[in-house]
């Protein structure tokens, strides 16, 4: 029999809690690591800066032509930017010559900078860890170029949106499109001026390192023409990626390459253009404008079966407006002349090729108009000989343009009418009936309708 004494061992202490594991916290946007895409860096930044800096500048010079045609400083009516200051210098009397200039520069205008979105939110894309960048002003250098990047990233949001609104028709604005673009696009080309100067040596220092056309994903990767040519290119490649901000210090496994992200930018802006600029191109693509609110598909048939910007039913004008009662009025020195349709038609007609042309980028083809010259308006009022500008009433009860002034040059030009008839009919309500203005190169809204009174040396 077994006498031994229990065991007398203490019973062993419970184990200590083990400290808490320390859990990795994932990277902040501040981090360059957060932005991992092997694609970003300043090769991509500067080829789409450079089709940016090409592509913005040819706008801004188009808008400020757009702005020139509508005559500001000729009447109150005719400027929608009062109180511009300086910024509405003006710097030449609106041509007549050729008759599709403003169908040319405004068809550019609206369809280029279309087709220029997808390269701005890829630039946008390539850029965006500048925006979180710690700490946010380093010198004042960096103050410098971080100023031109608000108001060059703000101005061309506001810029875009407003401007891709207005030809759409949507007129979600607190206040006048005219305005409101004329004032953004200054603070934008402002900003657009000043980062371009900035960061015009990083891209000349890309461009002349060869990079642009490296197939690799980073400044060690890859090799563009001229790789092993010697110590001095390969310094120049280097100081070119020295600075690059925008590579990842880790980059994921690529999924496209920076020609492949090249290519889905140019295919996105040639799908912008192929549904877009048939509104103020003749030809085929007009059917392939499919984002135009005034594309391809035209309003109804025969000869008033073309583009119309307003209705009359949308500014207020009825057809009892216009029946036998209506006249027009010719005012000047020799008085006020009133003329039935009647009168107008059985006075000397003449015929003109000419489009219309709006600021929202859409034109049509010439259309044949006929009816009597300014001109001939003009000898009536008592300006025989060197006829002046003219102010211009129409019917129209509301919204914009309801008046307009033309110059001097519109009213001599021998195709500029009040056009009573097109394509060998009579005006629809729709296109201005019973008279409307039809002038060479200039803004649809100065073609004005249902004229009611022209005042010829009122301006």
């Amino acid at each position: 029999m077994d006498h031994r004494p229990p065991s007398s061992k203490p019973p062993k202490p419970p184990k200590p809690p083990s400290p808490p594991s320390r859990r990795r916290l994932p990277p902040l946007p501040s981090d360059p690591g957060f932005w991992r895409s092997p694609v970003r860096g300043v090769r991509f930044t500067a080829a789409l800066g450079l089709v940016l800096l090409v592509g913005l500048t040819l706008l801004f010079v188009t808008g400020l032509l757009s702005y020139a045609a509508y005559n500001p400083d000729l009447a109150s009516v005719n400027d929608k930017t009062p109180d511009r200051g300086w910024l509405g210098f003006y710097l030449f009397d609106w041509p007549t010559h050729p008759y599709w200039l403003y169908r040319l520069t405004q068809g550019f205008h609206v369809t280029v900078g279309v087709a220029l979105i997808p390269v701005l939110l890829a630039k946008l894309w390539s850029v965006i860890p500048r925006f979180f960048a710690l700490p946010p002003v380093k010198s004042l250098a960096h103050a410098l170029e971080r100023l031109s990047l608000v108001l060059l990233v703000g101005g061309a949001l506001f810029e875009f949106v407003t401007g891709v609104l207005n030809i759409q028709l949507d007129y979600l604005f607190p206040g006048s499109f005219y305005r409101l673009h004329f004032y953004g696009a200054w603070v934008f080309f402002g900003g657009f001026v000043a980062h371009a100067a900035l960061k015009m040596p990083k891209v000349l220092r890309v461009i002349r390192s060869g990079e642009l056309r490296s197939r690799g994903s980073g400044p060690g990767q890859g090799a563009g023409p001229g790789a092993g040519a010697g110590a001095g290119a390969g310094s120049v490649r280097r100081a070119a990626f020295a600075d690059d901000d925008l590579a990842s210090p880790t980059p994921a496994a690529p999924t496209v390459s920076r020609r492949g992200a090249f290519a889905l930018v140019g295919t996105g802006s040639l799908f912008m253009l192929l549904t877009t600029a048939g509104r103020s191109i003749d030809g085929p693509l007009r059917r392939t404008a499919l984002l135009a609110p005034h594309g391809w598909e035209n309003p109804g048939d025969g000869p008033n079966g073309f583009q119309i910007n307003k209705t009359a039913a949308s500014v207020g004008v009825r057809a009892a407006d216009t029946t036998d009662t209506w006249r027009l009025t010719v005012s000047g020195p020799a008085g006020d002349v009133h003329l039935s349709r009647a009168q107008l038609l059985a006075m000397t007609q003449h015929t003109s090729e000419l489009p219309i042309a709006c600021v929202e980028g859409w034109s049509t083809s010439n259309q044949s108009w006929r009816g009597v010259r300014l001109r001939d308006l003009a000898a009536l009022a008592g300006f025989p000989d060197s006829p002046p500008g003219v102010f211009v009433d129409s019917l129209q009860r509301g919204g914009a343009f309801r008046s307009g002034a033309l110059r001097d040059n519109q009213v001599r030009d021998e195709r500029s009418l009040l056009a009573l008839k097109v394509n060998g009919a009579d005006l629809s309500l729709d296109h201005g009936f019973p008279a409307r203005v039809i002038v060479p190169a200039a803004p649809g809204v100065l073609n004005t309708k249902w004229v009611e009174k022209m005042t010829f040396g009122a301006v």
